[in-house]
């Protein structure tokens, strides 16, 4: 009886009519869009809720989430940087230059308030080291899926 039912289940599959999803050349598909912004939610939300839960004083707290908008910003603003020198669109080597230090120094500065914390385990603070990557490399691929998606329709 159950194989009958699976054999039944397996033949409706087989004949049922493929769903073909429309996509432009060069946008990126709906599950790789869904799975980095789904990233980026996981990391600033995990990091957001590890510091409100955290027992640290308040402007200790500020200055991990200034980090946090400090690298999400730089690293958005390099990635736009980097993609329209790529591209050709002109980006001065100034801006280009401020791009990456400003990324380098938010990442230098979560280093090293982190190695300095004294009143953060080691766990906690390999925690929100992992949660910050995870958020930069996130908002680095959501900005790039965001401009493949709005590149792909320009050309239709």
């Amino acid at each position: 009886m159950a194989n009958d039912i699976e054999d039944l289940l397996d033949k409706e599959t087989r004949n049922a009519p493929k769903v073909k999803v429309e996509r432009k050349p060069g946008e990126p598909t709906s599950a790789f869009k869904g799975a980095a912004l789904a990233a980026l939610v996981i990391g600033v939300g995990a990091y957001l809720i590890g510091l409100f839960n955290a027992s640290m004083e308040l402007n200790e707290k500020g200055y991990y989430f200034a980090i946090l908008v400090f690298g999400l910003y730089s690293s958005v603003s390099l990635q736009k940087a980097v993609r329209d020198k790529d591209e050709g669109i002109p980006v001065t080597n100034i801006y280009y230059g401020i791009s990456w230090f400003a990324l380098i120094i938010s990442i230098l500065l979560m280093a090293i308030g982190l190695y300095n914390a004294g009143s953060i385990v080691l766990s906690e603070k390999g925690f929100y080291g992992m949660a910050f990557v995870l958020s930069i490399f996130a908002a680095i691929t959501v900005q790039k899926n965001v401009r493949d998606t709005q590149k792909a329709r320009e050309m239709d």
